[in-house]
């Protein structure tokens, strides 16, 4: 079994009574959470994480599948369907039809993640660029948001998402690695920037200035576990009781009450994905 950061006499952040927050991008379907996943969702109710949202794009068409049937089982999980940048040479038309067939399933919110990685460029960049463009259709077609992976590729999608209408499905750059110009690039275009644990390390201090410019109404936060455990977990496995050590630093950097970031990324994320306030 994965040594999660939670093994051992670990403390959280302690939510405001009455206070919790959604993790909105996790892969819980991942073979790191196949021995303890019923623990590990314990564990983020306990910690206060109401939601969460549980990525199908994390490999084969099949962890598509295997998202949405999570969502099916667990009444605090939903799902999203897509074909992440890594395998965007996979995306073949009968791919793109079994995915926008699982995108109608009850506890779908979103399409993605899809986007561009010219970072390890593991699927050429032509077939990257291809893929986003039809995904971010087929969100507009089904009505659905776009999460939006980008590793080293922000100019190439700001023209992609502007050509292809990205703004009428809305969406938001999960995990957002980059500085303060560009993510008012993509608030332009009217998406989301969400912040994983990135933002608690050493070296992310721009990504900290970021945090800061970001409106209250366009803020989230997500764990994308079991990657990027936050500080003081750096290089274990992550999971979504986690989030609330990054809720915790970007209230800091904000300078805003915790309870203040709990609540407007957890509205955030209900009124993006359509969750509703019970989420």
């Amino acid at each position: 079994m994965p040594r999660s950061a939670l093994d051992g006499d670990s403390e959280l952040p302690a939510l405001p009574a009455g206070q919790s927050v959604i993790d909105s991008h996790c892969h819980l379907d991942m073979d790191e959470f196949e021995a303890d996943r019923a623990d590990v969702l314990a564990r983020a109710a306990n910690a206060g994480v109401s939601s969460l949202v549980t990525i199908g794009a994390g490999g084969p068409l099949e962890a598509n599948q295997r998202a949405v049937a999570l969502a099916a089982r667990h009444q605090q999980v939903f799902a999203t369907v897509g074909v992440h940048p890594h395998e965007a040479s996979i995306l073949t038309d009968d791919v793109l039809r079994s995915i926008e067939a699982l995108a109608q399933q009850p506890k779908v919110v979103a399409i993605g993640e899809t986007g561009l990685d010219y970072h390890y460029d593991n699927s050429p960049r032509p077939q990257q660029r291809a893929a986003f463009a039809r995904f971010i259709h087929l969100a507009r077609q089904l009505g659905l948001p776009v999460v939006v992976h980008l590793r080293e590729a922000d100019r190439d999608a700001l023209e992609i998402m502007a050509a292809e209408g990205a703004r009428d499905a809305g969406g938001v750059i999960h995990c957002f690695s980059a500085d303060a110009a560009s993510a008012r690039a993509f608030l332009d275009l009217g998406f989301h920037i969400s912040f994983s644990g990135i933002v608690t390390f050493k070296n992310a201090a721009a990504l900290r200035d970021a945090a800061r410019c970001v409106p209250a109404d366009r803020l989230m936060i997500e764990t994308d576990a079991p990657f990027l455990a936050p500080v003081p977990h750096r290089g274990r496995r992550n999971e979504p009781a986690l989030v609330v050590h990054t809720a915790a630093l970007v209230a800091e950097v904000r300078g805003e009450p915790l309870e203040v970031v709990a609540s407007n990324t957890r509205r955030n994320t209900q009124r993006l994905f359509r969750l509703g306030e019970t989420a």
